[in-house]
């Protein structure tokens, strides 16, 4: 039986300072893009219970835009990093496998799950967080129950049908 000590086990956490500092320096990074990302959605009104009802009413094109142009970004995104073959920090090349669509009823199960929930919270996932740092504590619920079907679902991916 061989042992290590702390630092020699790779991701323990336990690594040199040099270690330490690199990745304080990026949870750091991490925390201020989320948070400016949270004032983002905020200023925009993306979080806005008013707006998303509007939405699913049909009676404003205003988030719909919104989720139309992050579609547009995310697919010119995604086509830039397989064309110039992007690399992450660490060197390695981003790669994105294809998804087989198969008959769909998992996207429309998924899908259907998805926007009860996003009706009956009157958030998406997202902004959860944003609404919690903007004083709608209510929210924690719904975190802790995305939380918890996300658990469940970790739990029951090998017994489904994929």
């Amino acid at each position: 039986m061989t042992t290590a000590s702390l630092p020699e086990i790779e991701g323990c956490g336990a690594g040199g300072s040099e270690q330490n500092v690199s990745r304080t320096a990026f949870l750091l990074a991490y925390l201020l893009l989320g948070i400016a990302f949270g004032v983002v959605l905020t200023l925009s009104e993306v979080v806005s219970w008013f707006r998303i009802q509007e939405m699913f009413r049909f009676q404003s094109f205003r988030m719909y835009g919104i989720i139309g142009s992050a579609i547009a970004t995310a697919a010119a995104t995604v086509a830039l990093i397989k064309r110039v073959k992007l690399k992450a920090i660490s060197g390695e090349i981003i790669a994105i496998p294809s998804k087989e669509l198969g008959s769909g009823v998992r996207y429309a199960v998924g899908g259907t799950i998805f926007g009860l929930g996003w009706a009956l919270t009157g958030a998406c996932p997202g902004p959860l967080f944003a609404l919690i740092g903007n004083g709608v504590s209510v929210m924690v619920a719904a975190v802790l129950s995305a939380l918890a079907g996300t658990w469940v679902y970790g739990w029951s991916r090998p017994r489904l049908p994929h």
